[in-house]
């Protein structure tokens, strides 16, 4: 049997995850997240998704190991996690009626057996034009402050938005778990 690690602390992406038919455990990547100047949000999801994966393989290289990484991007500008509520507020605020777009990655690595893969998820997420009143209700009920853009689209963020367009649900969560699964199949994981 193999061993499976995900290299990331997010409950989000360990829920994800246990869809699978796996066994695996998690342990936190702990890389600086910054963005390169002049690098764009494909690459830079796609970097981190790689730098996390790498910084657990190399403790465990008989391994396999998940790195996954979601940026997003208005307008050229970074979008990025809150981390509090009062953020939140204000987040949502600018992107009611807007629409975000997000890189969503997934890194497969495996030392021993030379092993290294990569994909990214393109997507876009159209905010409805939101009145404070909304963005309020909803922040009482809900905690985004560590989702990218405010919204738990698996909860009642739903309500805020006008579409999803995406061909993988899960990478709207932050794991797109059907490149996953196809990297798994490729390289004989599962």
């Amino acid at each position: 049997m193999n061993k499976i690690i995900l290299a990331s602390s997010s409950i989000y992406r360990q829920e994800l995850l246990k869809r699978l038919p796996i066994n695996f455990s998690s342990i936190s990547p702990n890389i600086d997240e910054t963005r390169i100047n002049g690098e764009n949000f494909e690459d830079l999801a796609r970097r981190l998704s790689n730098e996390k994966a790498e910084a657990i393989s190399i403790k465990n290289p008989s391994a396999f190991v998940i790195g996954s990484d979601q940026t997003a991007e208005l307008n050229k500008r970074e979008v990025r996690k809150p981390l509090s509520i009062e953020k939140a507020f204000i987040q949502l605020n600018e992107l009611s009626g807007q629409t975000l777009n997000f890189f969503s990655g997934v890194c497969l690595k495996n030392v021993q057996k030379n092993i290294s893969a990569d994909e990214v998820v393109k997507f876009s997420v159209t905010y409805k034009k939101l009145s404070e009143k909304q963005i309020k209700s909803y922040l009482e009920i809900e905690d985004p402050s560590h989702c990218v853009g405010s919204i738990k689209s698996e909860g009642l963020g739903i309500t805020l938005l006008e579409e999803i367009q995406c061909n993988d649900p899960s990478a709207v969560i932050g794991l797109p778990l059907i490149k996953l699964s196809k990297m798994f199949e490729r390289f004989g994981v599962i």
